[in-house]
């Protein structure tokens, strides 16, 4: 039972890591702003990662019964991604009302979607193994999170800036 379960959850992780990928490699090829292509294109390339790691674990969980010991990435190396993709060039070239900023806030739904269901069975399973999985990969997720914000961020900023909301 328990191990249906496991098997479940990692067949709806692997689910939604496809639909991110699908989602962004369509965004970085539909965009003209060659800035927001390279942010996209980054964000399918770790939707794969994630795709690849999950399968692999979803076939140990299979034939073995369990989750594998993984060492996982420190967050230094996330936290050099939202560098290298909150740059200038990016900040200043998605309008408001463009696909662009449209596919930023859907992102960020589906990202909230996965640290969602990630948390959520990292905090239920008795594995240790799969609680690291999953507590890993939420941490992950919450990183794409935090570039798609400030994205959204330098937009709503724009916007108010543009058509002079601001209070003061």
């Amino acid at each position: 039972m328990q191990n249906e379960k496991a098997l479940e959850i990692l067949k709806t992780a692997i689910l939604l890591e496809r639909r991110g990928k699908s989602f962004y490699t369509k965004v970085a090829e539909t965009t003209t702003i060659p800035e927001v292509k390279e942010v996209f294109e980054i964000m399918a390339e770790e939707e794969q990662a994630h795709i690849d790691f999950l399968s692999e674990q979803y076939k140990e969980v299979l034939q073995n019964k369990g989750f594998t010991k993984q060492q996982f990435s420190d967050s230094q190396a996330n936290e050099a991604i939202v560098d290298k993709i909150i740059t200038e060039g990016v900040k200043g070239k998605i309008e408001a009302a463009s696909y662009e900023a449209a596919a930023i806030a859907a992102a960020i739904s589906m990202e909230n979607k996965a640290i969602e269901v990630y948390s959520a069975r990292a905090a239920e399973a008795t594995d240790l193994n799969e609680k690291d999985l999953y507590g890993w990969l939420a941490n992950w997720e919450q990183t794409h999170l935090q570039v798609l914000n400030e994205m959204n961020k330098q937009l709503m900023e724009s916007i108010w800036h543009d058509n002079q909301f601001w209070p003061f």
